[in-house]
């Protein structure tokens, strides 16, 4: 009998996370909970300029800083062999915002061999320090921010399986 897996927008089953701090868990050797702080202080920082072509809004220009998403991760030790690429292409990366906002990316999308989007995890917008808010996904490719996600609380890492899969053999 297989095992459930869970969803990727169910929450850790960890102590709760901080205020202004973020779970980074799922299928992963080293879970973590990480603030702006430690965004800020352990990785090196990247900056994008984007422009948000938002129907109801018209464009917003914004400059956004922080570390490349898959650099984060990578701390959390996914559960996948790094060299092989069609085991890391099978990886989802699910993404919770203090809001309720949820975006998914998949892993081949930000990986180096694959998509190489240079994803955020930011910890400035604007040349204003995110700490009271909260870190912000951001994808600089996107035309409009529906995948930002504002106050992320969680980062679940997992493989896609066919349902009834067990997790051995995805």
């Amino acid at each position: 009998m297989s095992r459930p897996i869970a969803a990727p927008h169910a929450t850790p089953a960890t102590a709760p996370v901080p205020p202004g701090a973020f779970a980074l868990w799922g299928e992963v050797a080293g879970p973590a909970t990480l603030t702006v702080a430690d965004l800020r202080e352990g990785w090196r920082q990247h900056r994008a300029e984007v422009v948000f072509d938002c129907a109801s809004a018209g464009p917003q220009h914004h400059t956004f800083a922080g570390p490349l998403l898959r650099e984060v991760m990578a701390v959390a030790r996914p559960g996948f062999d790094p060299a092989r690429r069609k085991e890391r292409s099978r990886f989802l990366v699910s993404v919770s915002g203090g809001d309720g906002h949820h975006a998914v990316l998949s892993w081949a999308e930000i990986d180096a061999d694959f998509g190489n989007t240079p994803v955020l995890l930011a910890t400035r917008m604007d040349d204003e320090d995110l700490d009271a808010a909260g870190t912000q996904l951001v994808v600089p490719s996107d035309r409009c921010g529906a995948r930002y996600v504002s106050a992320v609380t969680g980062i679940w890492i997992g493989a896609h399986r066919l349902p009834g899969t067990p997790p051995s053999e995805g």
